[in-house]
């Protein structure tokens, strides 16, 4: 029976041993993919079974047979034994693997790391693998989940983040949760021993990220239509170009219009359900949103989103050939403000 578990079941069952024979991670947020494999790395075998009982292959350095093989064989000293094929989207032929997973031996743990994509659901590989093991699927988050994310992973560390900054974070990073960790890891090791709480100081000293110069500081801003802070936030940025690129200041700029259309479309005007449309957990995220409703009409959200496209093309040189990208950002928040 096809068992789907999310991340964090999959994480607490290998914490706590419940190993299945077949491991099938798969989809396009290779983070998830890696950390569950490193988990299992971890937790199939100890220190002193590894040597003769783990295999760690690459998917363009193998080939199916010889997986097959090694799956086959019999843990030495050990109850089980682990085999991992890493990057297994370059594995030829990979759907021969339905050949072991119809019949998988008790002690072998067998790991499919598959970054990029899914397998071809024409194949009956994975439906096979749900069968016995796990199949997870690994999807991108959206932005709105970053901030989330954040926490979450900073709690597991015993370490605490104010919302706020792990908004800011969000809008300089994006949602690629390797950058991200990356980042949060500088962060943890740059955390005095005697504290378990980063603030937005530690996030501008370490990372260079301006506590009042930054893409969330601007949104507000812009929420506002507070003219003269959104454009020495701009200045800012015109003069700081390196980490400050205008492609994440107009995501940022172009995900809040958005959203708040969306808001603006909604019957239900209460908080709470904003929230929940938007996808928002902490009251701050929606405050933005309440505000700028004051100042910007449905019609001039929509043109203010259509203006965001207009300087994205603007800044990849689309019509463009000299205006420098701060630039042409004071440009827009000038239109989009008035």
């Amino acid at each position: 029976m096809a068992k789907e578990l999310s991340f964090d079941e999959i994480k607490g069952n290998i914490r706590l041993n419940k190993f299945m024979p077949v491991y099938l991670f798969q989809g396009e947020e290779s983070y998830y993919i890696d950390a569950l494999t490193n988990l299992l790395i971890e937790s199939v075998l100890n220190d002193s079974e590894r040597d003769f009982n783990q295999t760690i292959v690459y998917g363009m350095e193998t080939d199916v047979a010889s997986v097959i093989n090694a799956c086959k064989r019999y843990p030495m000293m050990s109850e089980r034994q682990l085999v991992v094929v890493k990057e297994a989207q370059n594995l030829k032929n990979i759907d021969q693997l339905i050949h072991y997973v119809k019949n998988p031996l008790s002690s072998t743990v067998l790991v499919i790391n598959y970054k990029y994509g899914k397998l071809d659901g024409r194949k009956k590989l994975a439906g096979e693998i749900a069968k016995v093991g796990i199949v997870y699927e690994s999807k991108k988050i959206y932005e709105n989940k970053v901030p989330d994310f954040i926490i979450s992973y900073l709690r597991d560390k015993q370490i605490n983040i104010p919302i706020q900054a792990a908004q800011i974070l969000t809008d300089y990073l994006g949602n690629d949760l390797n950058k991200v960790v990356n980042e949060l890891e500088k962060l943890t090791i740059a955390l005095p021993s005697d504290e378990t709480r980063i603030s937005i100081d530690l996030i501008e000293k370490n990372i260079g990220i301006s506590k009042e110069f930054n893409n969330y500081e601007l949104q507000k801003a812009v929420a506002n239509r507070d003219i003269l802070k959104a454009n020495r936030i701009a200045k800012y940025f015109d003069e700081n170009p390196k980490n400050n690129p205008l492609i994440l200041t107009l995501t940022v700029l172009f995900n809040f219009f958005t959203n708040l259309m969306i808001c603006q479309f909604e019957k239900n005007q209460s908080k709470a359900n904003l929230m929940q449309k938007l996808g928002f957990r902490w009251d701050m995220q929606i405050v933005d949103y309440l505000e700028a409703a004051k100042y910007y009409k449905p019609m001039k959200t929509m043109k203010n989103i259509a203006l965001i496209r207009e300087y994205d093309a603007k800044g990849k040189g689309f019509g463009n050939s000299s205006t420098s990208q701060g630039k042409l950002l004071i440009e827009l928040l000038y239109k989009l403000m008035h």
